[in-house]
């Protein structure tokens, strides 16, 4: 029987990082989607291990996902005020197309950069 491909628990292979195929990490590890759905986020600390799987998605072949301690993660820092409507700023210049000035009620197609009347030739009339 051989061992899988990225089974690399000391790290020798892989930098000194601890490294798991797909599925196999030991628990206590999360990747960062993990620690965010339990409202759990790293906290400032180094990345404990890493899972490592082939993938034809990847240039390399090869995708990584990092894994952070769970004992270590601190709780997500919660909305303020400010933040709140930085983000509503934020999304309302995504919205609004620098042609016509006017908010197209959908994130514009970046490939576009304007509305889709301007982007026909149609500006929209205000």
């Amino acid at each position: 029987m051989t061992r899988p491909r990225f089974w690399d628990p000391q790290g020798r292979r892989s930098g000194g990082i601890p490294t798991y195929p797909w599925k196999m990490a030991p628990a206590g590890l999360l990747t960062r989607r993990q620690l965010r759905a339990r409202g759990l986020r790293p906290g400032g600390q180094q990345v404990a291990a890493q899972i490592m799987w082939r993938s034809r998605r990847s240039t390399t072949g090869v995708r990584v996902a990092y894994l952070y301690r769970l004992t270590l993660a601190a709780p997500v820092r919660p909305m303020t005020e400010g933040r709140w409507r930085a983000l509503a700023a934020a999304n309302t210049a995504r919205r609004t197309c620098p042609t016509c000035g006017t908010d197209a009620g959908y994130v514009l197609p970046a490939h576009l950069g304007t509305c889709l009347p301007c982007a026909d030739g149609v500006p929209l009339a205000a």
